[in-house]
């Protein structure tokens, strides 16, 4: 069925794709942080940020951009670049939460400029290096010879798409439980807070250092 509209080994690239998602990356820890902090319905705002930024990303992908990126170095600098400050201003905040007195994760994701739908759209979108690896990744599962790329394309994207909103809903119901213990323990939501800081600032780190 699916070979009929240019996608190849259907079952391989689910395969590939359940384990590209379960890696931890920042989109999928900002989802976990706001379940923790604000609960399933700030969560799901999250995911629907995540999801809006990847389909543009993967729109992009299918239209071109990677050779654009490729062809226009500096372009892909400065949006790399901007996506390390993002995440590096995201970390330091939650760090900020973590060692200041009477302040916790949740204020932080909830000041009135901290919708969570807006920060996970920008966390999706500066990050360039998604369009090289979309392209990468779903080339190999299109049939060169189909007339149709962009709708093989749009098949293994749907099928992307299932897979993280079943991922970052197991997330949002986990952090939701960790909530409770948080309200309890104080204590643990700061050096929860401190964790999720530095994992974010490793995130910004390795985003400006990579190739």
């Amino acid at each position: 069925m699916f070979e009929s509209l240019g996608v190849l080994n259907i079952w391989t690239y689910v395969l590939g794709t359940i384990f590209i998602i379960l890696l931890p990356g920042p989109n999928s820890l900002f989802v976990l942080a706001v379940g923790a902090g604000r609960g399933v319905r700030a969560g799901y705002q999250a995911v629907l940020g995540v999801f809006l930024g990847d389909c543009v990303l993967m729109t992009l992908t299918a239209a071109g951009a990677a050779s654009v990126l490729k062809l226009l170095p500096m372009l892909f600098l400065g949006l790399k670049a901007a996506g390390a400050v993002y995440l590096l201003w995201l970390g330091l905040n939650l760090w900020v939460s973590a060692v200041r007195p009477g302040s916790t994760q949740k204020q932080v994701l909830t000041s009135p400029s901290a919708s969570p739908f807006r920060r996970a759209l920008l966390l999706s979108l500066l990050n360039p290096k998604a369009i090289l690896f979309l392209l990468s990744f779903f080339v190999q599962f299109v049939d060169p010879s189909y007339p149709h790329p962009v709708l093989s394309f749009l098949i293994l994207a749907a099928i992307l798409q299932a897979c993280s909103l079943i991922y970052l809903s197991v997330l949002i119901f986990g952090g939701a439980r960790l909530a409770g213990a948080f309200r309890r323990r104080p204590g643990m939501a700061r050096m929860g807070s401190a964790l999720v800081g530095t994992l974010f600032i490793w995130f910004a780190g390795r985003m400006a250092l990579e190739p």
